[in-house]
């Protein structure tokens, strides 16, 4: 049977919310009559989380659990749960209890009634301390200005998909917080934002530290690359390839011309090979060649490259085993 949501909670470590969260979702889901699924993807916790989402499951069939043999991040929980959801709808959610499952059947309502194919939540008011809102805002200053989505938010877990986006899309490294930007690039270009609340954190602490804002700017500047070439590589490549070799080429015509018109004119001759400049202009021709190079053989990767998961999952709640039968 097809489930109206599906609601995908990576977590890591967080063993003491998972019952209260649970419980919270379920109620809000049977208040409003909707089908759905949880899926709680365990990021390789160390503590009793694990254990925690089995006696869930066992209680609440609608809860579903998926163990990963190690702590990959993010991104890999999540694009776990993307590729196990069969709801209508895609709902993601961190498992800290600073998402409100409350927000859960409006977020619905703006994918499958207004017709959005991505909402993301924007956490207008932050319970959290100045040394994260203002990276924060300096990160969604930047990502706007670069993928040119419209959002305050980017880095808000709580999200709604159209299940075709998820399906299509692929998320790793630490390329969660550009979800909406990924799926701009693959042609899913009506985002909405709505304005969450934003709780305050009622157990452990916070998984991420300022090194995040590192790593997510590489990953901005790699998938900005990526989306733009990813199918025409040579078309980068190539084109460096062809500026270089160009200038190489140049440079040395030109030293070899002015050396034929100073011997043709009686005038002072230096031999070309003891000119920096010919050193210079023969790096940028051979340069040029590996550039091109380079963009065959990405073409020739990008033909014969196929879809690969870099997670492994070692568990999954019998309920769920059960279904994949």
């Amino acid at each position: 049977m097809n489930k109206d949501l599906s609601i995908i909670v990576p977590l890591y470590n967080e063993e003491e919310s998972l019952v209260e969260l649970c419980t919270w979702v379920a109620r809000v889901m049977d208040e409003h009559g909707f089908r759905y699924e949880v899926l709680l993807v365990d990021d390789g916790s160390r503590d009793h989380s694990w254990k925690v989402i089995q006696e869930i499951s066992e209680a609440n069939p609608n809860v579903q659990g998926l163990r990963l043999n190690r702590n990959y991040g993010k991104s890999a929980a999540l694009q776990t749960g993307f590729d196990h959801a069969q709801g209508d709808v895609i709902i993601t959610m961190d498992a800290d209890l600073q998402d409100s499952p409350e927000e859960v059947p409006e977020l619905y309502a703006m994918i499958q009634e207004q017709g959005y194919d991505l909402v993301s939540g924007w956490k207008k008011k932050r319970h959290d301390p100045i040394s994260k809102t203002i990276p924060s805002k300096l990160f969604n200053a930047t990502t706007r200005l670069i993928s040119g989505v419209k959002l305050h938010d980017f880095n808000c877990g709580l999200k709604s998909y159209r299940r075709e986006v998820i399906k299509n899309i692929e998320v790793y490294g630490e390329m969660h917080r550009y979800i909406p930007m990924i799926a701009a690039r693959n042609g899913y270009t009506s985002i909405g934002e709505k304005v969450v609340q934003h709780q305050e954190r009622k157990y452990g602490v916070t998984k991420f530290g300022l090194e995040r804002f590192v790593f997510g700017f590489l990953d901005l500047l790699s998938i900005n690359f990526v989306s733009k070439f990813k199918k025409r590589p040579m078309h980068f490549f190539g084109t460096l390839g062809s500026l270089s070799f160009l200038f190489g080429l140049i440079v040395t015509v030109w030293l070899i011309v002015d050396k034929i018109y100073r011997i043709h004119n009686s005038l002072l001759v230096r031999e070309v090979t003891d000119q920096p400049l010919f050193y210079l202009a023969l790096v940028a021709v051979i340069l040029g060649v590996q550039l091109f190079l380079a963009g065959f053989l990405g073409e020739m990767i990008t033909i014969h490259s196929g879809k690969k998961n870099d997670y492994l999952i070692t568990e999954k709640t019998q309920q769920l085993e059960r279904k994949m039968v």
